[in-house]
């Protein structure tokens, strides 16, 4: 590659080979290229990518347990760093999807939070204990529940 290539790309904020890479990357995996849009800014954090798809292939982008897109992160790195820049990707979500609406509609609703007594500790399993520390377990236990019915009688 030439010095003008490099150049070029990093005078230009909204192009780069970070970009183009994604672009080719998602247009293959997903079932409708022509809805890919991939935006990118520069800033004094790095690179940022912005990537919006068909809401119907965003589980092919994020992938099982978010696989896929951990992978497009790590490879947008890997490709940021050949050119000493610090890319990131942000996938946002369809202006129509559910997910979205339902984020929006969720308004944290003020909620009085009511103080329950306290619980008797459970006993562990009597399973390979000794007959003695069985006994000083459920001995324990009953000492735990009468506390709980003494302080559930002070509130």
């Amino acid at each position: 590659m030439s010095d003008e290539a490099t150049t070029a790309a990093s005078s230009d904020p909204t192009t780069g080979h970070d970009k183009d890479f994604l672009e080719a990357t998602v247009k293959a995996i997903v079932d409708h290229p022509e809805d890919v849009i991939v935006e990118r800014t520069v800033d004094d954090l790095g690179v940022l990518i912005k990537l919006r798809v068909n809401e119907a292939d965003m589980s092919k982008i994020v992938g099982k347990e978010g696989r896929t897109a951990k992978a497009l992160r790590t490879l947008l790195r890997l490709v940021g760093s050949k050119f000493d820049q610090r890319v990131n990707l942000k996938i946002l979500e369809p202006d129509g999807s559910e997910r979205r609406a339902e984020t929006e509609k969720e308004v944290p609703a003020a909620t009085k939070k009511v103080n329950s007594p306290a619980k008797p500790a459970v006993a562990k399993s009597k399973e390979g204990l000794s007959p003695k520390s069985g006994a000083k377990e459920e001995a324990s236990a009953k000492e735990g529940e009468e506390a709980a019915g003494a302080f559930e009688n002070v509130i």
